[in-house]
């Protein structure tokens, strides 16, 4: 197995070379374990001495003899350099030892000289040899089967198999050619991206060097904005809130930017009153005179083409009122601040208007309340009238079957207006449609309640829109608007009871405007007060003129009963008053008129002159009863 070749140089007949003739130095070491026959890495035409011949014409030195080579050559190096220790063992005898020869074997015919630098020692073997315990010596010498096989079959073998493999080595070769042009083109490409990559590499630098600059610049302009943002926002004017206020539609926008406004320019006031005045606030002042200027003239037109609807016909003002006035009060507050004087053109403008549309819409409501067909006043409804033209008048000619009679004397059901829960006015439609008879107090009623509604709507109203004003002032205004109203219902009460002599139907207007003066207070309305007084100023002394003619009736009947017995009997009730059991006419009047009054007294305080009148009524009524009794009593 162990082949000695030397490159170049061969010995076929084992003459003994000696190595110190050598003039160049041979190695020390060798490659002691077998190696593969054949495709050995790393073998090439310089081979090592000691390598494993591929083929199978290699040299059979015996090994004693290139141990002994190995000894002298070993000797020659070691004289060269420095002598062994005593100490340490001989190398050879050591290997000797390894490869199983016997000590001091060495021949000098059986080294061969090589002349060629030796091979390096392949990685691995390629092929496990079967030694079978033998020695390399032995295994040598044993010419087995493998051995003889593999000398005879390594050289043919490797040529058929070159040959069977010539095209894989040829398409291999043209692989690998055209592996070397791919990377060739991609050597191209990559120094042109190499050179690409730079300039990139030089701009990202450049850009770095920019970011920072920017980012000292923004850091900067961050700190400039923190000192200075505060004192710029309060002198500086949104151009959305500019344009919004100068050509935008009037919303809740728009109020917005309005407020807004209002507080930039008070507080731009109060830095130009300080002494510290920056001139940025110089600029900014006319630009901010100039808005304050459209901003009124804005509202001035608003508010003129609302008061100027309220004018259009069958329009709801209240309506109108709610929805395009109180919702946008703050309009009227900005300009009563910036602009008094407009504001009070503005405000007189508005009660003109409220002031014709009130009394034109009362006239026409009045118009249909007095097409209410009343119960007739006659002289004779009186306590000592008589009963017989009493009942004549009350057949009213051009009725059907005649009006239905009523009794001015008894209170009946009208005492039912004062206690409903119906607070509602009727419309002119149903008043002008109505053919049935009432007595005053439907219509006084009505009017009222219509009046006190509307009152109280104006009132809360202006209180609302004009809030600038003090609460006097609003009254004022409001008075002012109802004041021709208040004068048609001052007409209207005065045309109801001028002639009448109906008590009861007084007294229950007088109850009426009482409950109309309780539900102004409830509601905190004072602007009718003086009108709801004046209203009681006319009630009261027509009630005490009614309850004085009342009582001359009853005078006048205790004057009539002297003249004769006659008379007396007939105030008596004549032939049938012995034959009759009910109370005379006189008494059925006064109960039923006392009970009345008494039944719309009962929550009255004593202060009213109720009291006084009844007192003055019962004595007239017992002075003619004692009357009466008398000449019944001497006429017995």
């Amino acid at each position: 197995m162990w082949l000695d070749r030397i490159s170049g140089h061969s010995n076929p007949l084992g003459a003994p070379l000696h190595s110190r003739a050598s003039p160049i130095p041979r190695r020390s070491s060798s490659y002691l374990s077998p190696g593969p026959h054949s495709n050995r890495p790393g073998a090439g035409p310089q081979s090592s001495p000691l390598s494993i011949s591929p083929t199978p014409n290699g040299s059979t030195t015996s090994l004693p003899g290139l141990v002994r080579g190995l000894h002298e050559g070993s000797v020659l190096r070691q004289s060269a350099t420095r002598p062994r220790p005593p100490d340490v063992a001989d190398p050879l005898e050591v290997l000797n030892r390894i490869i199983g020869g016997k000590k001091g074997e060495t021949s000098d015919a059986d080294v061969p000289v090589s002349t060629s630098v030796p091979e390096s020692k392949p990685s691995q073997l390629m092929e496990d040899i079967p030694f079978e315990g033998l020695s390399l010596q032995e295994f040598v010498a044993d010419e087995s089967d493998w051995w003889k096989t593999s000398r005879s079959d390594v050289g043919s073998q490797s040529v058929q198999q070159f040959e069977k493999e010539r095209d894989k080595f040829q398409e291999l070769h043209t692989a690998i050619t055209g592996c070397d042009d791919v990377s060739k083109s991609v050597e191209l490409y990559l120094n042109d991206f190499q050179r690409e990559l730079g300039a990139v590499s030089a701009e990202i630098e450049t850009l770095q060097a920019r970011s920072v600059q920017l980012n000292a610049m923004l850091e900067n302009r961050r700190n400039l904005e923190r000192l200075l943002g505060p004192a710029v926002e309060e002198i500086s004017i949104s151009p959305r809130a500019v344009r919004l206020i100068a050509e935008g539609p009037i919303d809740e926008n728009w109020l917005r930017a309005l407020n807004d406004i209002e507080t930039r320019s008070a507080s731009i006031e109060s830095k130009i009153s300080a002494s510290t005045s920056a001139k940025a606030i110089e600029d900014v002042r006319p630009l901010l005179t100039d808005i304050k200027n459209k901003a009124v003239e804005r509202i001035r037109d608003y508010l003129v083409s609302q008061i100027r609807s309220l004018r259009s016909p069958n329009i709801n003002a209240q309506i109108l009122q709610q929805q395009r006035m109180v919702r946008f009060k703050d309009l009227y507050s900005y300009l009563w601040r910036a602009h008094r004087t407009l504001a009070e053109e503005i405000t007189q403008a508005y009660i003109n208007t409220m002031r014709w549309y009130y009394l034109s819409n009362f006239t026409r409501y009045l118009q249909a309340l007095e097409r209410i067909r009343l119960w007739p006043s006659d002289r004779n409804e009186v306590l000592g009238g008589d009963p017989s033209a009493q009942r004549a008048a009350h057949i009213i000619p051009g009725s059907r079957s005649g009006a239905a009679a009523h009794d001015p004397f008894s209170l009946g059901r009208r005492v039912d207006i004062l206690r409903t829960s119906n607070h509602a006015a009727i419309s002119s439609y149903v008043a002008e449609e109505d053919h049935s008879f009432h007595g005053i107090e439907i219509p006084f009623r009505n009017f009222h309640l219509a009046l006190v509604d509307n009152v109280s709507a104006e009132y809360s109203f202006m209180t609302e829109m004009f809030s600038t004003m003090s609460l006097h002032q609003i009254s004022r205004k409001a008075i002012e608007i109802f004041d021709p109203v208040f004068s048609l219902g001052h007409g209207l009460t005065k045309q109801l009871i001028e002639n009448s002599t109906d008590l009861l139907g007084v007294l229950i207007c007088v109850r009426l405007n009482q409950q109309a003066a309780f539900e102004l207070q409830r509601r905190k309305i004072p602007a009718a007060d003086s009108y709801i007084n004046g209203v009681n100023m006319q009630l009261w002394p027509r009630f005490q003129v009614i309850m004085d003619i009342q009582c001359e009736s009853l005078k006048k009947v205790a004057s009539q009963t002297g003249r004769g017995a006659m008379s007396a009997l007939s105030l008596a009730g004549g032939d049938d008053a012995s034959r009759s059991s009910a109370p005379h006419f006189l008494t059925q009047r006064f109960g039923q008129l006392l009970h009345g009054i008494l039944v719309l007294s009962s929550e009255a305080g004593d202060d009213e002159p109720v009291s006084h009148s009844l007192t003055r009524l019962t004595a007239e009524f017992d002075a003619l009863l004692t009357k009466l009794s008398r000449i019944l009593k001497g006429n017995a």
